[in-house]
């Protein structure tokens, strides 16, 4: 029998980790730099506890997938020891390409996306392991012929967002996020070759929808964390800048390469894939934390003022409204920043707006499928007794300091 290591997890209970492919993966500089990415990035400013890392999340994205495997297999679906072992390769390394503080600065430092990232990571992961990852590759990719397996990493119900929801909520306590995941995972079943839902799991699908929405709006979206998230994206582009302009900008070793190289593309990546690879893995929180720490001293005002009150928590007001904001409300901010003796470009940094969007389910994207009793298989929209209905919802946001006119001494 195939010995396994025992995690304690605080949302599972104890989670098995088989040794073999699948532990050295977790022990690998790779996997464990993911220890050092928080999984919210800074909702912690709003919730204290949301301290879990992407670490926490991939353990438990792992688990759901052992659950699910476990479960098809027992309701008649073929599925291979190395068909198993490569789903749970494929959501182990699901988010391997974030970078720090997970979305707030994917298109900031870099401008490729993080499943992208990923790929790339599994890639040269396969090389180093001879092999073993390619069937996963295939698997995340939705190249291999058994879609339910990339249903079961990648769709509207997948382990992902299974386990974020319940690991979220947990870190955050707010208990609306809270889902029967483990009915939801029982209810699973393979029909004609993708994934479904049992007629009876309906209502736990309908609970999994609402309470993801309510999470968006409450936790990821909420106005204060949105505002963090942007400062801290328009304090990485003012260093960016300053740097541009040949300014001295304190930074560690990981963190000063791309603030020197700041056009990384993803075909950059593509082409310089092990050397950019191993300078983006030396990447993570601690880097850009240690920076705000020493930017709230640096000469440039806009820095500093960002940097300080990042560090210090003195978060811009954020407002969030279902109207675009009119432009005579954005030139007022500006008046009032040159009022008070900022430098003339101080708005682009200090001033935000944008639009943020959330549905908790989309009809235009592959629907979830529901196994009637009857036998057939219909998409979620279109079943007339379900309360969720594919709806995209639009806040517009404009972000600016509380206290316009004074700055940090």
């Amino acid at each position: 029998m195939k010995r396994q290591k025992i995690l304690n997890d605080p949302v599972y209970g104890f989670v098995t980790v088989p040794y073999g492919i699948i532990y050295d993966l977790i022990e690998h500089p790779y996997f464990q730099r993911l220890r050092r990415i928080k999984q919210v990035s800074l909702t912690h400013y709003v919730y204290p506890g949301a301290l879990h890392t992407r670490f926490h999340h991939a353990l438990g994205a792992y688990h759901l997938m052992q659950e699910a495997i476990a479960v098809l297999r027992g309701k008649g679906t073929h599925i291979t020891d190395e068909e198993a072992e490569a789903a749970g390769i494929a959501i182990l390394l699901h988010d391997i390409g974030h970078g720090p503080f997970s979305h707030t600065l994917e298109h900031t430092l870099i401008q490729i996306h993080h499943e992208e990232l990923s790929v790339l990571f599994m890639e040269q992961l396969n090389e180093h392991f001879e092999g073993q990852l390619s069937v996963a590759i295939r698997i995340f990719k939705d190249e291999y012929p058994k879609r339910f397996l990339h249903q079961l990493v990648s769709s509207q119900l997948d382990m992902d967002r299974m386990d974020y929801l319940n690991r979220d909520s947990y870190f955050t306590g707010v208990s609306e996020g809270v889902i029967g995941y483990d009915r939801i995972i029982k209810m699973l079943a393979v029909h004609a070759g993708e994934l479904v839902v049992e007629e009876k799991g309906l209502y736990s699908i309908e609970k999994f929808l609402i309470a993801r929405r309510l999470m968006y709006w409450q936790v990821y979206l909420h106005k204060t964390v949105v505002s963090a998230e942007k400062m801290l994206v328009n304090t990485l582009r003012r260093a960016k800048d300053l740097v541009a302009a040949g300014t001295e900008v304190w930074a560690s070793t990981a963190l000063r390469f791309f603030l020197q190289h700041q056009q990384l593309s993803r075909e950059a990546f593509h082409t310089r894939r092990d050397e950019l690879l191993d300078r983006f893995a030396e990447l993570d929180d601690t880097d850009i934390a240690l920076a705000l720490k020493e930017w709230q001293h640096h000469p440039d005002e806009i820095l500093a003022f960002l940097s300080a009150s990042l560090v210090q928590r003195r978060l811009f007001r954020l407002e969030f409204q279902n109207e675009p904001f009119a432009e005579g409300r954005i030139e007022d901010l500006r008046d009032r920043l040159q009022a008070a003796a900022w430098p003339a470009q101080a708005a682009d940094y200090l001033l935000f707006q944008g639009v943020e969007t959330n549905a908790a389910y989309s009809s235009l994207q592959e629907e979830i499928s529901i196994l009637l009793k009857s036998g057939v298989v219909a998409p979620m929209s279109q079943l007339a007794d379900h309360g969720i209905q594919p709806r995209v919802y639009t806040k517009y946001y404009l972000g600016y300091p509380k206290q316009l006119g004074q700055k940090t001494s």
